[in-house]
């Protein structure tokens, strides 16, 4: 600090002043002579245990220093993807125009509040607790950056109290209701929806299939990428989602008949992409879920069941037919066996019916059948 001072003003408060090391002058006002004192102190201390901040640091706009701040990430195309739609659809039109050292934890806490309540006015729908969890997430990454930057003091996002979210059991759809979304898909996409409940492939990596990913005298399919959707850009190819997602496939008969007769009636274009719009362009996300929304809604599949639901039909109809843990895991491209239990084991056969079985066995039998294997 080059400098400080307290001197009296005329109307009788109290102006105390220092200059930085970079030479501007910061000052503020007290009634009394002490508190002028205590502050000039306070910053004193902070200069010399290093975490001194000057107050004009966080003046910047919340909305400018998150997209620098983004910018400079590494990040995975679909991760920067999703940190960019969840900031401009929920952080920036409540904290965007707002300095970063004007916004306080009780703000924070008011605006996660906020976001679990449904504005019908602003037509806009209540976040799952899971959601506001993420948004909250990336919100606090901003401010932590913010302050090591020393743009503030301390981050207003600690100790805010997030929602509980209740994990929900997978309910995977029905084979009725699998048909039934194949037969009202539009006819170039009907494939589309068998291919993917019978791969149980993830729908980004549905859509960036490619002809020459396919081997077809072998029954197989290749993941080694995804189609990666941007707001206001055309759809990319990115990695998959996880180094474990990159895998290959075994192709049921059935799924193999599906794409001949598409790739017959569908040719490829140029871009070599197995299912495309009308116009032969990439189906990006957006253009999914609006195709996908009513569809699954008329054929009974639960509210907000995108088309991730037929990945978790596949699964179950894997577990159902006795494959192990570690089959499903790869199947699935799972970076490990915990995720495929933690997302699936109330489709396993219950431990608890097997123990039933296995007393009901001895027990339930006739007692000469009893003594018999007692005295072998």
């Amino acid at each position: 600090m080059a400098s400080k001072s307290i001197a009296k003003r005329p109307d009788g408060r109290w102006r105390a002043r220092y200059r930085d090391a970079g030479g501007r002058e910061h000052a503020r006002h007290f009634t009394r002579k002490v508190d002028a004192q205590r502050w000039l102190d306070e910053v004193t201390a902070s200069v010399v245990t290093g975490q001194y901040v000057d107050p004009k640091a966080g003046s910047i706009a919340f909305r400018i220093y998150a997209e620098q701040w983004r910018a400079a990430q590494v990040h995975r195309p679909s991760s920067q993807a999703h940190v960019e739609t969840m900031l401009r659809r929920h952080a920036y039109p409540t904290l965007g125009d707002r300095p970063l050292s004007s916004i306080l934890p009780s703000e924070v806490q008011a605006w996660v509040k906020r976001l679990g309540i449904e504005d019908k006015a602003a037509k806009r729908r209540a976040l799952a607790p899971s959601t506001i969890g993420v948004v909250h997430s990336i919100v606090s990454s901003v401010m932590k950056a913010a302050v090591k930057d020393r743009r503030i003091v301390a981050n207003p996002c600690e100790g805010t109290k997030l929602p509980k979210a209740s994990r929900s059991k997978v309910v995977p759809p029905t084979t009725e209701q699998v048909e039934a979304l194949r037969l009202a898909m539009p006819d170039r996409l009907k494939a589309l929806v068998t291919f993917s409940a019978g791969t149980g492939m993830r729908p980004a990596e549905v859509r960036g299939l490619t002809v020459d990913r396919l081997n077809m005298l072998r029954r197989e399919v290749e993941v080694d990428r995804q189609l990666v959707s941007v707001a206001k850009k055309e759809p990319t190819y990115g990695p998959p989602k996880t180094a474990a997602s990159v895998r290959t496939i075994p192709l049921p008969q059935v799924v193999v008949d599906f794409l001949a007769a598409h790739l017959a009636a569908y040719p490829p274009g140029p871009n070599g992409l197995v299912f495309t719009l009308e116009g032969g362009e990439p189906i990006s996300r957006q253009a999914m879920g609006h195709l996908w929304r009513p569809l699954a809604s008329a054929a009974g599949l639960p509210g907000r069941s995108g088309p991730h639901a037929l990945r978790h039909y596949y699964a179950s109809l894997l577990i159902r037919y006795g494959e192990s843990v570690k089959t499903v895991q790869a199947r699935l491209g799972h970076a490990s066996a915990a995720e495929t239990l933690d997302t699936y084991s109330h489709l396993w056969p219950d431990s608890d019916d097997r123990t039933r079985e296995a007393i009901d066995s001895v027990l339930g039998a006739p007692a000469d059948s009893v003594r018999t294997a007692e005295s072998s």
